[in-house]
This record gives structure tokens, sequence and C-alpha cells, in this order.
């Protein structure tokens, strides 16, 4: 076969086409379906969280006592609010119990931070691993076992101090805020424990080295730097604390009736929008 005769052959044949979609096209195509899905599934998460808020909020200046029927605007269950005592009570013992629970538990937390950080002791792995304990443990476990601690405890000390009945300690606000500091600890240790392990020890050799002491290091140094991680610990016990149901319902008592308890022994009556009003 000549050349010309191999030229005219190659000529005579039919041209293959390709009928699929290049692979920079497809690859487009995927990405651009990618974007719209999890734009329609951020949208949705949005309304699945925010809606029912959205819902209360409305319905909080509904001037219908039932919470399904609308009959109008209005301000007067704001109002109530204003003038209903147990409610006022309520809030101000919520509000107590997280500053104080909060400030407790922030230099406690942070001290166990530094100490689970920077010394080395015995049996420290173990102890590590009991900080994570309240993260882990539901909620309802906590609240049993600290109801048994107080019981013991409380009669324990009446007993030893001979305290007649109608003076007897009993729980109340301050077995509340106990129980709030024995699982925020854990919380705010946590987050203090990520400020640490991100700061540069340098910057404490250098000042050391410039003739300033531990404590003035700790203090100039290290504290400002990861009081970032410090007050991030304290903003969470708070919420935490300001929003706890369960354990404050099994350690509370006379007096110490908070907003969340408030508000659980409200809505098993009904749902009104007075409710509606206190959650806003």
């Amino acid at each position: 076969m000549t050349v010309q005769q191999a030229q005219e052959g190659s000529l005579s044949r039919p041209a293959v086409t390709d009928t699929h979609y290049p692979p920079q096209r497809a690859g487009s195509l995927l990405l651009t379906w990618g974007k719209r899905l999890l734009w329609v599934n951020m949208v949705f998460s949005f309304v699945f969280l925010y809606a029912p808020i959205l819902v209360l909020v409305i319905f909080s200046f509904n001037n219908s006592r039932f919470a399904a029927k609308w009959e109008g605007f209005t301000f007067q269950w704001y109002g109530q609010l204003l003038t209903n005592e147990a409610i006022i009570s309520a809030f101000w013992n919520s509000i107590i119990v997280a500053v104080s629970a909060t400030l407790i538990s922030t230099v406690l937390g942070t001290m166990t931070a530094i100490a689970m950080e920077r010394f080395r002791f015995p049996f420290r792995k173990t102890y590590d691993g009991i900080l994570y304990l309240p993260v882990i443990v539901p909620d309802i476990v906590m609240g049993i076992s600290l109801l048994a601690f107080f019981a013991l405890a409380l009669d324990w000390i009446n007993t030893a101090l001979a305290l007649p009945v109608d003076s007897a300690l009993r729980p109340g606000l301050t077995t509340v805020i106990i129980a709030h500091v024995a699982f925020n600890i854990s919380f705010v240790a946590i987050v203090v424990r990520t400020s640490l392990r991100d700061f540069n020890k340098a910057l404490e050799e250098a000042a050391q080295d410039l003739g300033a002491n531990e404590w003035i290091t700790f203090r100039r140094i290290t504290l400002p730097l990861i009081m970032p991680g410090i007050l991030g610990g304290a903003l969470l016990a708070f919420t935490l604390s300001l929003d706890d149901f369960v354990i404050t319902f099994f350690t509370t008592g006379p007096g110490g009736t908070t907003l969340p308890i408030d508000v659980f022994s409200r809505i098993r009556r009904s749902i009104s929008p007075e409710i509606n009003a206190i959650s806003t």
C-alpha cells in the first residue's frame, strides 16, 4: 500500500463524534446542583429552627387567651408580666443562680484547666476523664445523683448540729447554685484548656528571662491571652445555668423556683399568651 492509498483510505472513513459531556462540563453541572441543594438545605434548616420561635413571638401579641386563635394585636400580656409577682420572683431567682454559678464556676474551671494543662500529678488521666463526665452524663442522671447527695448531706448536717425542724437546712437556691457549679466547671475548664493549648509558651519564657516572676508572668502575659477563652466559658456557663430545667427541678426547694420551673408549672395547666410573652 502506497502512502497515497493510505491517505485516501483514512479520508474515506466516517468521522467519530463524542456525544458525552466533557469532564469539565459534567463537573460544573454537579457543582451547580450541589450548591443549589446546599442552599435549599440551609433554608430548610433555618425555617425548621426559627419558625416555631417566630410563631411564639407573634402569638405573644395575640388579643385572645386561646393560643391557636388570632383576635388582634395587644401588649396586655407583657403588661401582666410586670405585675405578676410570681414570675418576677422566678426571674430574679434565675438571675441570682446564673450569675452566682457563673462567677464560681469560671474561677474554679479556670484553675482546673491550668492545673490539668500545666502540671503533672498522679492519676492525672483519671481526673481528666472525670472532668468530662458532666458533659457526657445525661442531665436527669446528674439531677437524681445530686438530689441523693443533698438529701444525705443536709440530713447529716442537721443531725450533727442538732437543728430543730423549723430551722433545719432544706433545698433551695443554695443547693441549686451548688448543683449548677458542679456541671458548669467542666464546660468552663474545657473551653479554657483549648486556649491554653493554643498559647505560645515562648512568651512566658521571654517574660521570665526579662526578670518577671511567675505571678507577674501569669497576670500580665498568660491571663490576658487566655481571657477570650475564659469569657467564652463564662458566657457558656451563664447560658446553661439560666436555661437549665432538669437539674434545677431535682435540687430546688421552697423559695427556689426559677423561671424555667415556673414556666413548666404553668404549661402543665394550659398554654396562654402569657407563656408566649415569658418565652419571648
